[in-house]
């Protein structure tokens, strides 16, 4: 342990474990300021501090990054705070709006997709790619769908910017013919993804590819071969 001050007039008033870093006395750490503080264990956390020039470095950063906060938002320090709340407030209720917008695209392209089912073996399937959506828009337009066209074999595949999603559907009446997590399965395992689900619902996704369309184009055939 490391002790500031003497025993031998009394003002011994600091008894602490070593951090490391020895100072003559406590005016040589200069400014302290902690930069985290989180539980590592079951009953331990970790305080991490810097000091010195250091710990200057680290203030004179963040006032800096504080200014430009301040410029972005057109706004003094003290407004600074009530500023970015504004703003992540706005931010949310816009993403509340688009939620909305998406459900109801989601709406209109399912009544659209209804045209697209064929007949497999006597099971209705409907197999469909979509361009500029992601996981969470491919699963509200499946739930649309799966709204409109309860008993049957349903495949989406959505993709945006690199990625892939996929996504399919069984039907009650089918899942022992085929299952959603076999369809994912397979689709994932030839465009180098991942997924799985229960038998009734599965998703997955996968990276973009050349091989992309065909695969797709190439899924009823495999479907016609599982569900004969």
């Amino acid at each position: 342990v490391l002790a500031m001050g003497s025993k031998q007039d009394d003002r011994e008033y600091s008894i602490e474990l070593c951090g490391g870093t020895h100072v003559q006395r406590t005016g040589d750490i200069g400014l302290f300021k902690i930069t985290s503080e989180g539980g590592i264990a079951a009953g331990i956390r970790r305080i991490e501090a810097v000091t010195g020039l250091n710990a200057l470095n680290y203030v004179q950063v963040a006032d800096q990054q504080l200014s430009q906060i301040g410029f972005l938002t057109k706004a003094t320090r003290e407004q600074t705070f009530e500023r970015v709340t504004a703003a992540f407030d706005r931010q949310r209720e816009l993403e509340k709006q688009i939620e909305r917008l998406n459900q109801k695209l989601a709406s209109a392209q399912s009544a659209e997709l209804l045209d697209k089912v064929i007949h497999l073996n006597d099971v209705p399937v409907l197999v469909a790619t979509l361009e500029h959506m992601d996981a969470k828009g491919v699963r509200s337009l499946m739930d649309s769908v799966r709204s409109r066209l309860q008993d049957a074999v349903i495949v989406l595949a959505a993709s945006e910017g690199d990625k892939v999603s996929l996504i399919a559907a069984v039907g009650a009446g089918y899942t022992k013919r085929i299952k959603a997590g076999e369809i994912i399965s397979h689709l994932a395992g030839q465009l180098g993804g991942k997924g799985g689900g229960k038998p009734d619902l599965a998703q997955g996704g996968a990276p973009m590819s050349s091989g992309f369309a065909s695969v797709m184009a190439e899924l009823p055939n495999w479907l016609t071969e599982k569900l004969g």
